[in-house]
């Protein structure tokens, strides 16, 4: 059946439908909404984040869900999925797969890593286990650990990676060489182009949020393109 599922999601879109307190789109209905039309539009999964968005789109339709649950605490930067609490609430709320931040920065309470695979491989079976990381290094300890899937999620979200505005095409290509788990890229892609080139560099998958789902940055972007124009042609 987990061969069935990352067979599923080879060489598809996977469509991240996540919204923050405060924000226009933010809600769980909403969010099964947006899932709704990720789906229309032919993606083949959807990356979710909190219990209560992962049941509401699980409760909607039926492609596969990578649930999170982003959670922050005083004694670590370590935020997507911190500690065996937040993965266990979103196995319970049925994801099909559960990211959590692989990195090699010190978790919540100082819980480790494996301790937290063991776990959820004993309680929650059925569920695959995706590594966020930020290098190849930390891939390579989370396919030694156990993990099912390797994303490039946190590339750029810690000190010692790339600081980029680019996709870290080099990492996917990295990991793809040397894992033989699946690799899905995933951050800062912004177009179809970007999202192919991943796939050519031996993604098995490709995660886009912002880009699709993310309205005001989305507006935003072409708005700054305009005024940028415009101040162009006003000195010409």
């Amino acid at each position: 059946m987990k061969k069935d599922l990352i067979q599923a999601l080879s060489g598809g879109l996977i469509v991240s439908c996540q919204a923050y307190a405060g924000e226009p789109l933010f809600g769980s209905d909403t969010m099964a909404k947006l899932a709704v039309a990720a789906r229309e539009g032919g993606a083949v999964g959807i990356r979710a984040n909190s219990p209560a968005d992962i049941a509401a789109i699980k409760g909607t339709l039926s492609l596969p869900v990578i649930g999170i649950w982003k959670a922050r605490y005083e004694d670590s930067q370590v935020y997507i999925t911190p500690t065996v609490t937040e993965a266990a609430a979103v196995a319970e709320a049925g994801a099909d797969i559960i990211a959590i931040d692989a990195t090699s920065r010190r978790r919540p309470g100082g819980e480790s890593l494996s301790d937290i695979v063991a776990l959820l491989r004993a309680s929650y079976p059925q569920c695959l286990l995706m590594a966020d990381v930020s290098t190849a290094e930390e891939g390579l300890q989370a396919e030694a650990m156990g993990f099912d899937i390797i994303s490039t999620t946190l590339s750029g979200y810690t000190e010692y990676s790339p600081q980029q505005k680019e996709p870290d095409f080099d990492l996917v290509a990295k990991l793809s060489r040397k894992t033989s788990i699946p690799v899905f890229a995933e951050g800062r892609i912004q177009s179809p182009e970007q999202a192919y080139q991943c796939l050519l560099l031996g993604a098995h998958a490709v995660v886009i949020g912002s880009a699709i789902t993310r309205p005001e940055a989305i507006t935003k972007k072409f708005v700054d393109g305009l005024t940028q124009r415009a101040e162009l042609v006003g000195k010409e």
